[in-house]
């Protein structure tokens, strides 16, 4: 299944800050954590950190959960509009220690989104999860596929 990617970082090469995947099928369960951040950067403190609406959990127990989400699909595809968006993602899927987190193949995919705007299409900009929303949104459609939702 295709799962539509959001993060959150701490500035541009800064740390993670919240991911979210909003799955091609929205009946399928959605995934959004976020982890601490220590030392925001102005932008953030205004702009992420207001909207965050979960609590931070320690970055191995955010890397675990989305392992576990990701697990039992065996090839899912993470679809995002921002590079760094799909680093974030793979290091989650890597511990400290050198493990990989999943068996299953992991594809990720940068979407051609010329037009796409998560400050303008999103229900919550800059809230992981609803970006990845918009994002879903907006490929889907323009893949003319049924099923784009606006959660």
């Amino acid at each position: 299944m295709r799962y539509y990617l959001d993060a959150e970082f701490n500035g541009f090469g800064g740390a993670l800050i919240s991911i979210g995947l909003a799955p091609e099928n929205a009946d399928h369960p959605r995934f959004y954590g976020a982890v601490e951040c220590r030392d925001p950067t102005p932008w953030v403190a205004a702009h992420v950190l207001p909207v965050l609406d979960t609590e931070p959990v320690a970055y191995e127990a955010l890397q675990d959960a989305f392992a576990d989400y990701l697990g039992p699909d065996p090839h899912p595809v993470l679809v995002a509009d921002w590079p760094e968006d799909i680093v974030h993602a793979a290091r989650l899927l890597a511990t400290s220690d050198g493990r990989r987190l999943i068996v299953s193949a992991v594809s990720f995919e940068l979407a051609e989104v010329v037009s796409f705007s998560s400050a303008e299409l999103s229900h919550v900009p800059h809230n992981a999860y609803h970006d990845a929303v918009a994002l879903r949104t907006f490929c889907m459609a323009r893949r003319g596929m049924n099923g784009a939702t606006s959660e």
